[in-house]
């Protein structure tokens, strides 16, 4: 039995996943501890699993919903957020019996160097694809392509931006665990020389493995977050799917807003619903969504593994665990991406046959909003498609894969 330490920094959509592999690995038989932000503590320990806290800025309405973002992006991507990412990550483990360390990308600025202190392997765990290939650029700048060369060209250049902009700080995590005195730059060109395992937990159906990528990027299928069965709906949300036809799911997860911006999207969404003729389940989320009527209920956090399936479809901000459970369901999507990874999946989803539209978000107006829902409600053939590549994607098991990837750098280890 090996004792497996996960660092998992970011929202619920990053930890949740992690929790489905933590589990699988429990069950072969490891002790397994997952360290992350304050308010998924429940979430980690009611799968029996270890929970080491990161503090985090983060606020829970009465029902549980998060309703504000753990710090602003610019202030927590900063040199100082970073380093204070870095301690409180070194400050939650760094007594943490542990033979291996799996490392979300935020984890890996002050993961590493712990991993190293304490002779230990770690491999890397993705949503995303994020290392260099001729197909496209790195997912987190987008869905654009700018060519084979141009492609391979941009991840190098975001690489080269991330050691130089944070440098200094990994030099100091360095010197603070007494580690040897090495740029963060060389570091990751010996990580990549040594063929340094990352996982990516999506399915090869939905974005195959670049045949460029060196040896040891591997894409394992989707990590489901652990079961969520003794969840229990509130009765108000209860009554409202059985009052009609599944509704449209509409939510834009850990995306931030301001206040007036959400007050926006809100009575957009209501009026896009009365248009089309459809009943939609509005999830506030971090946007702080807030829209109501007849046909038209705002809903606090709710597992989606529940609630996908009993909806007609899910209008989302493609971001990695809102596409993959969507897949999962079997259902139509309306893609509405805005930044990041959202543009990435939201093409993917749109080659996949299984996006009724794509309207990014500085674009979305009543109109195109109704007209999509429409679409994604009617069309018999995007719900065909949903469920074939559900089927599909049914049969993968990517946490089982982890457990395989583990097992075998921990047998090379000894």
């Amino acid at each position: 039995m090996s004792r497996i330490v996960i660092i998992a920094v970011g929202s619920r959509g990053d930890v949740a996943p992690l929790t489905g592999v933590g589990v699988a690995l429990q069950q072969a038989g490891h002790t397994v501890s997952i360290a992350a932000y304050t308010p998924f503590a429940d979430m980690i320990t009611r799968c029996g699993l270890g929970f080491r806290e990161l503090p985090a800025e983060l606020q829970l309405a009465a029902d549980g919903a998060e309703v504000q973002p753990m710090k602003g992006l610019a202030a927590f991507a900063s040199r100082a957020g970073m380093r204070a990412l870095g301690n409180d990550i070194l400050a939650a483990v760094q007594t943490e019996p542990a033979d291996i360390a799996l490392l979300s990308p935020f984890a890996e600025m002050a993961g590493h160097p712990w991993a190293e202190s304490r002779g230990i392997p770690s491999l890397g765990v993705r949503l995303q694809p994020l290392s260099a290939t001729t197909q496209y650029p790195p997912a987190i700048l987008g869905g654009w392509s700018a060519g084979a060369a141009g492609n391979r060209a941009a991840a190098r250049a975001g690489a080269w931006l991330v050691d130089r902009a944070y440098g200094r700080v990994v030099a100091d995590f360095r010197r603070e665990l007494s580690l040897p005195c090495a740029s963060a730059s060389v570091l990751r060109r010996q990580r990549a020389a040594a063929n340094w395992s990352i996982l990516h937990g999506y399915s090869p159906l939905v974005a195959p493995r670049p045949a460029d990528w060196r040896s040891g990027l591997e894409v394992t299928g989707y990590w489901w977050p652990a079961d969520s069965g003794d969840w229990t709906p509130p009765a108000e949300l209860t009554r409202f799917l059985s009052d009609g036809p599944p509704p449209v799911f509409v939510g834009f997860g850990s995306m931030m807003t301001t206040p007036a911006r959400a007050a926006l999207l809100s009575d957009l969404i209501r009026q896009a619903a009365a248009q089309a003729k459809v009943r939609v389940l509005v999830q506030a989320g971090w946007t702080s969504l807030n829209a109501a009527g007849d046909t038209v209920m705002t809903i606090g956090d709710t597992p989606h593994d529940w609630l996908f399936p009993r909806v007609a479809a899910v209008a989302h901000h493609c971001g990695a665990g809102t596409t993959a459970q969507g897949l999962r369901a079997g259902v139509p999507a309306i893609a509405l991406p805005a930044y990041g990874d959202g543009p990435f999946w939201a093409a993917r989803l749109t080659a996949l046959g299984v996006a009724a539209a794509t309207i990014n978000q500085r674009r979305l107006t009543v109109d195109r909003l109704a007209a999509a829902m429409r679409t994604a409600v009617d069309d018999p053939q995007l719900r065909d498609n949903a469920c074939r590549l559900s089927a599909d994607i049914a049969v993968e098991d990517g946490a089982g894969r982890v457990v395989s990837a583990v097992e075998s750098l921990l047998h090379q280890s000894t």
